[in-house]
């Protein structure tokens, strides 16, 4: 998919988005998404951005666990933006800030941010390494990038059921959830090209992370990416 049909993709799916993640991973969701902000370490004054933020539940979380933080979100889909803004004044967040952008041309100064977020979003970017380099830029020296990302359990019994579930229970129900012929027909095929766990740490050693690790959760289901800045 070309960026403009990932992002007419979110637009058309925004109002049934959060409903469609919890259904579909069991309400685990909640759990990866927090488990995220539980891994930032950060000063009581901390300035976070959260990149594909969607509907701001990641931002929501950071700001839950750092009260004092300001964190910025960031992402391509006006009408999620619109529903991450509702929850926001719903819930008085008064240091949560949205905005729309590009993740490969980020509007924000170099050297900016003590950490830098992104969940279930960066394998939705066309040129990732382009967006890395982005990421890595407005971070601070120190500062912590955390991508979380969909996986593959390893176990082999467990792998194969979730293998059925994920290539063909998930795009069938998630597709009727949102009456779309392809919505999460996308979803699996995007999980099936983003690159192994090893090849994406290269990646981001390449544009000069260090202190890289990899944290599997739900048996490999989801993968958690932690790297810093020199």
């Amino acid at each position: 998919m070309l960026t403009q049909e990932i992002k007419e993709l979110f637009e058309k799916q925004a109002s049934l988005y959060d409903f469609t993640n919890t259904f579909l991973s069991f309400g685990l969701d909640y759990i990866w998404r927090k488990r995220v902000a539980q891994s930032l370490c950060l000063p009581g004054d901390a300035r976070v951005a959260d990149i594909a933020t969607g509907t701001a539940e990641v931002a929501i979380h950071i700001a839950n666990q750092n009260p004092k933080a300001k964190i910025v979100g960031l992402d391509f889909s006006p009408n999620m933006l619109k529903l991450g803004n509702k929850k926001i004044h719903k819930f008085h967040y008064k240091n949560i800030f949205l905005l729309s952008g590009d993740a490969t041309t980020l509007p924000f100064p170099k050297n900016s941010f003590d950490a830098l977020t992104i969940v279930f979003g960066i394998r939705n970017i066309i040129n990732r390494e382009l967006a890395l380099k982005e990421f890595y830029s407005v971070l601070k020296p120190q500062g912590q990038l955390i991508i979380m990302e969909f996986g593959f359990p390893e176990m082999p019994l467990f792998r194969s059921l979730y293998l059925f579930y994920f290539n063909h229970l998930l795009p069938w129900v998630g597709n009727r959830l949102v009456s779309s012929d392809h919505a999460y027909t996308y979803l699996r095929d995007s999980v099936r090209k983003f690159p192994a766990p090893e090849k994406f740490m290269e990646t981001l050693r390449s544009v000069g992370f260090k202190k890289i690790q990899r944290l599997s959760f739900t048996g490999g289901i989801v993968d958690l990416f932690k790297a810093f800045k020199e």
